[in-house]
């Protein structure tokens, strides 16, 4: 009995060191959190790939890695530099002419103050803006620095991880209290969640965009390239979405006087720009993106809280393991339990 004790007294010592080292490295760790999960999806996405070319047809590892790395970073980078220098060259030119910026500025808080009496141009509203506007600049560098140091941690965690790959899966799932049945269904559900996401979601993004796009040339807006991009930003936001961009554009037409203009983007993005992505989910995009609606919302809502920008995947991910652990659950104890009584029951 005083052994038993002491073993159980050793293992919950243990386990206590053990959770107490995790929460340690987490909490150091946690601003790298976003490059750690960037090479999980990126593993998961390129490793039936790399696992044919470099089992099935016998290329070198270490050089498929880094052709994968390459072509990767190429995929990544285009997008980027086209989007910052598309949003770049705007602001530049916005502010080579500030005085016309703040005409129009003042043109609109006057139509908006004559329709709501909201005061959007006060002495107090001037001062705290600029009083933004200096940590404007020290917060993009430290963002920027940010987000270097996690694509490196990125592309460095994937390689390894390539390399590895059939090793730290064999790892993983050693580790996992689950039944061998069970260990391949949360391991299918993963594959799953994260290619509907991370290919669906941005596809998602870039439809709504074009369709945007559109709406805006046909309706009159300036730089409608520019504004077409960022609804298809703002399209990944849960609730609000792409009504950040389309509406205030609405209202920007409508104080100018182009009340007819502005009726007819409003009508477009309620109906259009607003409903292809339930269209698009429907129809070319089911095979990827087979997942509930509601499941990405809220998915979606908790995930970009917890890890930023790469939340828009690993939010719906967690929605979605918490719903099969219980299901796993259910099936690894519930059914014992009640094979127990069963077999309890014809006993007596």
């Amino acid at each position: 009995m005083s052994k038993l004790f002491n073993d159980r007294l050793r293992q919950i010592v243990l386990l206590l060191i053990i959770i107490l080292l995790a929460l340690i490295l987490l909490k150091q760790l946690y601003a790298f959190l976003p490059g750690f999960l960037g090479a999980i999806t990126l593993y998961i996405l390129l490793r039936e790939s790399f696992f044919r070319l470099t089992i099935k047809n016998k290329w070198n590892k270490t050089l498929t890695a880094l052709l994968f790395i390459v072509s990767t970073l190429i995929i990544i980078a285009l997008p980027v530099y086209f989007s910052i220098n598309l949003i770049g060259t705007k602001i530049s030119d916005l502010l080579s002419n500030p005085v016309q910026l703040m005409m129009d500025a003042k043109i609109v808080a006057e139509k908006i103050h004559t329709l709501t009496g909201i005061v959007l141009f006060s002495d107090e509203n001037i001062i705290a803006f600029q009083r933004k506007a200096t940590t404007i600049i020290p917060t993009i560098l430290n963002s920027s620095a940010s987000l270097l140091s996690n694509f490196a941690i990125m592309f460095f965690l994937l390689y390894f991880l390539l390399k590895s790959g059939r090793q730290v899966e064999q790892f993983i799932n050693s580790f996992i209290p689950l039944k061998p049945d069970n260990i391949k269904i949360l391991g299918r559900e993963t594959r799953s969640m994260i290619k509907a996401n991370a290919i669906g979601i941005p596809v998602l993004a870039i439809i709504q965009g074009i369709v945007a796009t559109i709406g805006y040339y046909f309706f009159g807006i300036k730089d409608f390239g520019l504004w077409g991009f960022l609804t298809g930003v703002f399209s990944l936001l849960p609730i609000v979405g792409t009504a950040v961009i389309w509406l205030p554009l609405c209202a920007y037409l409508f104080s100018v006087n182009q009340s007819g203009n502005a009726l007819g983007l409003f009508l477009y993005a309620a109906i259009l720009i607003v409903n292809i992505d339930y269209v698009a989910r429907l129809t070319i995009l089911k095979r990827f993106i087979n997942v509930h609606p509601l499941i990405t919302v809220f998915g979606v809502i908790v995930g970009i809280g917890l890890f930023g920008f790469w939340g828009v995947i690993f939010g719906p991910l967690l929605i979605s393991y918490f719903i099969i652990l219980v299901k796993i659950y259910m099936n690894e104890f519930a059914v014992d339990a009640n094979e127990k009584l069963h077999n309890l029951e014809e006993t007596n």
